[in-house]
């Protein structure tokens, strides 16, 4: 077998072409953020998982999206962690938004040859941008009109979080490398609260589990 492949029930999956054919993004409230991604992993036209969660917590109250290829977001957000945790022993004090975000920036900077691929946008290349909500992979092209279209300052929680679900529901609408469950964080300060959507529910209900 080729190198880089491993063979699942008979199917070869090109484990270095492994990504996550996706769309997530990032959005502001008046009481927090709100973090939301589609599910779907892809390896070329072959549905690798249709449940990933693309939601990555690095510090305790300090979360990001991941899209791009699968092995490399994984691996920086595992850097950022294993970093944030010495900061926070180091420091006797927890870290920043912002502390994490440099953080991505510099690893994707300093590796930007080889990585293809508050809210604080890290694009390709490794520049930080502070933004009001932010968006990524493949997906996201097709939304930006919506997203600019209907983005409002202050949103409160439940109008950030139907904004959110109503964008990720067209992105997967209309891209064929994005799908599954839509999840989304709502991070404030009483805490994490995780929400899940269903397609065979048309992304429907309050997203609640237990």
């Amino acid at each position: 077998m080729p190198g880089g492949q491993l063979d699942i029930n008979g199917v070869q999956v090109d484990m270095n072409h492994l990504k996550k054919g996706e769309v997530s993004m990032a959005v502001q409230f008046d009481n927090g953020v709100i973090l939301g991604a589609d599910s779907r992993t892809t390896t070329g036209a072959y549905v690798a998982n249709r449940v990933t969660d693309k939601l990555t917590q690095v510090h305790d109250t300090i979360w990001c999206c991941r899209s791009g290829s699968a092995a490399d977001t994984q691996a920086i957000a595992d850097m950022v962690h294993y970093y944030l945790q010495m900061y926070h022993v180091q420091n006797n004090e927890p870290p920043t938004t912002l502390t994490a975000a440099s953080l991505f920036e510099e690893i994707c900077y300093a590796n930007k040859e080889q990585i293809r691929g508050e809210i604080y946008l890290v694009p390709l290349g490794g520049s930080l941008l502070k933004v009001p909500y932010a968006l990524g992979g493949s997906g996201s092209t097709y939304i930006y009109g919506y997203c600019d279209a209907n983005w409002r300052e202050n949103m409160n929680q439940r109008q950030a979080i139907a904004f959110v679900k109503e964008a990720l529901s067209q992105a997967i609408k209309w891209d064929g490398s994005s799908g599954g469950v839509i999840r989304m964080l709502a991070l404030t300060k009483e805490g994490v609260k995780r929400l899940i959507f269903f397609p065979d529910e048309e992304y429907k209900g309050t997203g609640e589990y237990s």
